[in-house]
């Protein structure tokens, strides 16, 4: 059988995160490896880490799909003095190539952000900034019936999966409208005040950002950066399991939210 090339991985990735959805600090396409070869194994995770590199090398995966860049930020020697560097060789050493759609797959039609947003149960999902190709960062939307935001709260723990969360706002306070934003995005906030949302989920947000949000009288729910993104990966390894079905596809098994609750 011929197996499908990273090439041919990599030009499916581009039509389901097209680069041109990417942020322009970010670093996305394919980034450690060879175009032509093979794929028999693949794996999905949020970050190449080192429980999830050794995964990929252990199990002799041929291509990692990773949502964050490796490295994320420009990095001049690649050497065995920094754990990214380690991670790198080891990886190149074992032919494991590495693909980040990052800040594409946010914002793309079937992303990270329309996937939170239809999970919040929005409807009328729209870009909360448009871009001028008629799409964009973000998500929002409206709910079918307006609820509580601690109601709101436990709807998207349910679909997470997660115990706890953090909030800023009244939980009796009502929700009509919500915007979402994966990841660490609160310099999407302006936009959800502009667009009179009641709440909004995002990753992560700086304290000043939950100061604002409270002075604006937007609620905030925060699952963390992790959970925020988490559950989009193992979406992409269903989505490549359909779609390469020759090929060995899971979502890591090892990474772990490195925050813990008490």
């Amino acid at each position: 059988m011929v197996m499908p090339t990273v090439a041919a991985v990599a030009e499916f990735l581009e039509q389901v995160a097209p680069f041109r959805l990417a942020e322009d600090w970010d670093n996305v396409g394919l980034l450690v490896g060879r175009r032509g070869g093979p794929v028999r194994r693949l794996m999905t995770c949020l970050t190449v880490t080192p429980p999830s590199a050794a995964e990929a090398i252990e199990r002799h995966a041929d291509l990692i799909v990773s949502h964050h860049p490796m490295p994320f930020r420009a990095a001049r020697r690649w050497t065995d003095d920094t754990t990214v560097g380690r991670m790198l060789l080891d990886l190149a050493a074992a032919g494991v190539a590495v693909y980040s759609p990052h800040t594409a797959f946010d914002s793309a039609a079937e992303g990270v952000n329309a996937r939170l947003a239809a999970g919040l149960g929005l409807c009328e999902i729209r870009p909360l900034t448009p871009h001028p190709e008629g799409e964009g960062t973000g998500r929002v939307g409206e709910l079918s019936e307006p609820i509580s935001l601690e109601a709101l709260a436990e709807r998207l723990k349910r679909f997470l999966a997660i115990e706890r969360l953090q909030w800023v706002g009244d939980p009796s306070q009502t929700v009509h409208c919500a915007a979402v934003g994966c990841g660490a995005a609160d310099e999407l906030l302006d936009a959800a005040v502009a667009a009179h949302c009641d709440a909004m989920v995002l990753g992560e947000a700086r304290f000043h950002t939950c100061l604002e949000a409270e002075a604006a009288g937007v609620g905030l729910l925060l699952p963390g950066h992790f959970a925020s993104e988490r559950f989009a990966v193992e979406c992409l390894a269903d989505t490549l399991a359909r779609r390469f079905s020759e090929i060995e596809t899971w979502a890591s098994r090892s990474e772990r939210d490195p925050l813990k609750w008490k």
